[in-house]
């Protein structure tokens, strides 16, 4: 009869571990309001990453979602102050893409795709903002409505 109460027992405590494990795996911590997205890249984004991928073939690396703090730095000399405020402006920002040369990965071009969310001003002033950033860092930009330099 001891035996049977004391298996009893176990049971009971082993389902209320394995309840309070699959409890824990259902909640969200505290502090983490955090979900998966679907995909890294939109439909146009994909379908645009494949055509590059066809263009580039083996002459480079392509990365995607690189933010512009990763690839552009603010100048040196500047004071500490003026520094934090440039490296501030860029850090939230990322790239569409980046393409770097097979040898050293070093970034040859930016690539920011120009959907309809891009006639909004506020994207339009962004645009404007990278395409200084990339011009004063030593890279070359193009107008993506017009073609020209």
């Amino acid at each position: 009869m001891n035996s049977m109460i004391i298996g009893v027992a176990v049971l009971v405590i082993a389902a209320l571990v394995l309840a309070k494990i699959l409890q824990g795996l259902k909640s969200t911590p505290t502090g983490y309001p955090y979900q998966k997205k679907e995909a890294l890249f939109t439909p146009a984004e994909r379908s645009f990453l494949g055509v590059l991928n066809q263009a580039v073939g083996d002459s480079a690396h392509i990365f995607g979602k690189v933010r512009v703090a990763d690839v552009v730095v603010p100048k040196k000399g500047m004071s500490r102050d003026d520094r934090q405020k440039a490296f501030n402006k860029i850090s939230g920002k990322h790239f569409d893409f980046i393409l770097c040369r097979k040898n050293d990965l070093s970034v040859a071009c930016a690539i920011e795709l120009d959907d309809r969310s891009h006639k909004a001003k506020n994207r339009q002033q962004r645009d404007e903002f990278l395409q200084g950033v990339c011009k004063t860092a030593g890279g070359r930009t193009r107008d993506s409505k017009t073609g020209g330099e």
